[in-house]
């Protein structure tokens, strides 16, 4: 054999072997506003994989609204795991589509949310319209930039934000909440489509005195844009944003991806992926990590949607189906 021929099989065998060691192709459908989070997080996560296995992973992501997200892996998207901003939305891989079982949330630690989140208020620099809470967005004048709760979490915690803020006002009701969010509703110049969306509608266009998003989602603008043109104001009261996340059963079952799929979602819940989502401002589940990020994370008030609204199915049901109490209120508009 010659020189050249043994060079020619070396390299042949390299490369046969770097293929045997390839790993498979995961696809995470996520919801817009984590793009960020796991361009940090999947690298960190296919260097531990392969430290572990000697398999080199490649990770997809695709981000959008959140619902239209699900609505493309019961359609068919052939998602490995999905990692929305609310159960709903994976609740319905289960009830459109079986895609997963009924009991998903219980595979995974902490009712598989590995993070936190909460809705914030994003102003100008200067807080020219003095906005402070709630209470301030239905003021003549005021322009708040949401995203549209019929297909996105991120309008939807917004919306029962609000709701559940009027409700715990002294003399609260029902009735109360729906005028006062049908009031915030009125100073809605545009539905957005998806919570990045409407981060481009107020800071790129320019349109709205608030920006209704993720606690998160802050961090990224700042990144983006800059820190000199807006102010986060933390209302006196928000809801808990519980992002979850699973594995599509139904895929990673006709892939053969089961395993590395869910050592991807397990991974959310190590110190390092802790930190990671720390670093990106999601409020990690770890006590230690919270601890060390804790000047980042100003206590507020917090209720759950379980606590407000009876559970996110009844919370759907009630105002967010066609015929809910948002038709009814924006219909008002």
């Amino acid at each position: 054999m010659t020189r050249f021929t043994r060079l020619i099989a070396a390299t042949l065998a390299t490369s046969l072997s770097a293929a045997a060691l390839a790993g498979p192709e995961l696809l995470n459908v996520s919801y817009d506003v984590m793009r960020d989070f796991y361009k940090d997080l999947n690298p960190a996560f296919v260097k531990t994989y392969q430290t572990k296995t000697g398999e080199t992973l490649v990770i997809q992501q695709s981000h959008g609204g959140s619902g239209k997200q699900a609505r493309s892996v019961i359609d068919g998207l052939q998602a490995d795991v999905i990692t929305m901003n609310m159960p709903p939305d994976i609740d319905a891989l289960h009830d459109k589509a079986k895609l997963i079982p009924e009991n998903w949330a219980s595979r995974l630690p902490n009712n598989s949310l590995p993070f936190t989140s909460l809705q914030v208020l994003i102003v100008r620099k200067g807080n020219p319209k003095q906005i402070k809470d709630w209470s301030d967005l239905v003021k003549p004048g005021v322009q708040v930039v949401m995203p549209n709760p019929k297909v996105t979490g991120n309008g939807r915690y917004s919306y029962l934000a609000a709701w559940g803020f009027a409700l715990k006002q002294p003399g609260g009701n029902e009735q109360k909440a729906r005028e006062f969010v049908g009031a915030l509703l009125k100073n809605v110049p545009v539905l957005d489509g998806g919570g990045r969306a409407a981060t481009t509608t107020f800071m790129q266009r320019g349109i709205g005195d608030v920006l209704l998003t993720f606690e998160n989602e802050a961090e990224m603008i700042a990144r983006e844009f800059g820190r000199g043109g807006f102010e986060v104001i933390y209302p006196s009261l928000s809801v808990r944003a519980e992002p979850p996340v699973t594995i599509v059963d139904k895929v990673v079952d006709k892939k053969g991806t089961r395993k590395q799929a869910e050592d991807y979602l397990k991974f959310l819940w190590t110190p390092a992926a802790q930190e990671i989502a720390a670093q990106n401002y999601l409020r990690p589940q770890d006590p230690a990590v919270l601890k060390k990020y804790a000047s980042q994370f100003p206590a507020v008030k917090l209720f759950t949607v379980d606590e407000v609204f009876g559970g996110w199915r009844n919370a759907q049901k009630t105002h967010f189906d066609d015929g809910g109490s948002f038709d009814q209120v924006y219909a008002k508009k």
